[in-house]
C-alpha cells in the first residue's frame, strides 16, 4: 500500500498529525512524583511526534490541533514548527488552557511509572467535527491519526468517527491505537478503539495493548478490515498483514536510555518508507531504526538517521540485520559519518 493522493496540488502535504500536544516536565533524577525535587520542559504529543520525526526525515508534515493562547501554547507551536513541521492551522483558544504532564524518569511499562496529567478541559478537548478546518485535515497524502484523540472528550470521539469513516476521496487513513488507559474514564476504550481501527487503512497497535489477545494472528483476527496491519511486539520485533503476505521483522538489539517515544518513532519511520513506497520489510526495518533512535535518548524526540544510512542499513542481509546493536549516539555519528564521506 502506498499513498496515492494529489501530490502537488496547492496545500498538499504528505502527511497531517491531529492530535493534542502538551508540554511535559520531565524529573531531573529517578524517583517517585512526590520526591522529585525539580523538572525539566519538554514537548510531548503522540502525533504531533509522529509529524516531527517525518519533517526531520525529508518530509512535508503538518500538525492540526489546538492549544491555550498561553505561554505554554507559544512554545509548543514555536519547537514543533521549528522541526519544520507546518503549523499554521493550530489554532489557539483564549478561553481553555494548553494541556500538561509530569512523568517519572522509569520506563513507562514498569509498576512504579507515575504519569499526572493536567489536560481535563484542555484546548485540544474542544476539537470538533468542524474545528479543526476539514480541509485542512484532509489535505494530505496520509492522514495520521491515535486513539489518545478520541478519549479527550465527546466532541473529539465524534471527530475521530468522522475522520476514520470510510468514504470515497479521502487521504490514507493511518491510525495508532495507542490506548491509555488513564484517558478512559469507563470500559468502553476497547469497543471505541476496535471500530475506530477498523475504519483505517493503516493501523498500528502493540500487542500489549490489543484487547487482551495474545498472538499477532489474533489481532489480525480481531481487525480483518485495515488493508495494512502493523502490530508491534516490544523488542521481539514487529508484525505486517497486508492483503497477500504476512511479514515478520525482528528488532536490532538497542542499548535502551529511556523507553518513550519508540512507538511514535516506529509509526514515522513505517510511515516514511511507504510514503516512498519501499518494500513491507524494508519499511518494517525503517521502523524499527527510527524507534532505536528514539530510545536511546532521554526525551520523546531524536535526531533521525540519515536517510541514506537508514536505507543502508534496512538493506543489510538477515545475518547482519541480526548483529546490528544501536546505543546512545548512533544517529548523530553516522550523521557525521555521512558528512565526511559527501566532503571533498
Amino acid at each position: 500500500m502506498t499513498p496515492t493522493g494529489p501530490r502537488n496540488a496547492p496545500d498538499v502535504v504528505d502527511v497531517v498529525a491531529l492530535g493534542e500536544s502538551m508540554v511535559t516536565f520531565l524529573p531531573t533524577r529517578p524517583g517517585r512524583l512526590a520526591d522529585v525535587p525539580s523538572f525539566e520542559r519538554g514537548i510531548g504529543g503522540a502525533e504531533s511526534n509522529v509529524a516531527c520525526v517525518l519533517a526531520a526525515a525529508g518530509h512535508s508534515a503538518r500538525w492540526v490541533s489546538r492549544v491555550g493562547a498561553d505561554p505554554f501554547g507559544d512554545h509548543l507551536v514555536e519547537v514543533i514548527g521549528d522541526h519544520g513541521v507546518d503549523v499554521a492551522h493550530v489554532r489557539r483558544d483564549p478561553g481553555r488552557p494548553t494541556g500538561i504532564y509530569f512523568r517519572t524518569a522509569g520506563d513507562r511499562a514498569g509498576d512504579t511509572h507515575e504519569v499526572a496529567y493536567y489536560r481535563a478541559g484542555s484546548a485540544a478537548s474542544a476539537m470538533t467535527v468542524t474545528d479543526p478546518d476539514p480541509a485542512a485535515v484532509r489535505a494530505g497524502r496520509v492522514l495520521h491519526l491515535s486513539g489518545i484523540t478520541a478519549a479527550l472528550s465527546g466532541t473529539c470521539l465524534d471527530l475521530m468517527r468522522e475522520l476514520t469513516a470510510r468514504r470515497p476521496g479521502r487521504p490514507l487513513v493511518s491510525f495508532d491505537v495507542n490506548h491509555r488507559p488513564g484517558l478512559w474514564r469507563d470500559t468502553a476504550a476497547p469497543t471505541v478503539l476496535r471500530d475506530l481501527a477498523r475504519g483505517a487503512d493503516l493501523v498500528f497497535v502493540g500487542q500489549d495493548e490489543a484487547w487482551g489477545l495474545h498472538s499477532a494472528e489474533a489481532v489480525r483476527a480481531a481487525l480483518p478490515e485495515p488493508e495494512v496491519l502493523v502490530v508491534k511486539q516490544g523488542a521481539a520485533g514487529a508484525t505486517v498483514f497486508d492483503q497477500r503476505d504476512v511479514t515478520f521483522v525482528p528488532a536490532p538489539q538497542v542499548d535502551v536510555v529511556a523507553a518513550v517515544g519508540a512507538g511514535d518513532a516506529f509509526a514515522a519511520g513505517f510511515l516514511s518508507a511507504t510514503l516512498r513506497g519501499l518494500p513491507v520489510r524494508h519499511r518494517l526495518r525503517h521502523g524499527h531504526l527510527m524507534a532505536a533512535a528514539a530510545l536511546t535518548v532521554p526525551g520523546d524526540l531524536a535526531t533521525p538517521p540519515a536517510r541514506e544510512h537508514a536505507d543502508r542499513l534496512a538493506a543489510l542481509d538477515d545475518d547482519a540485520w541480526g548483529r546490528l546493536r544501536l546505543g546512545p549516539g548512533w544517529t548523530e555519528r553516522t550523521q557525521r559519518a555521512d558528512e565526511e564521506v559527501r566532503t571533498p
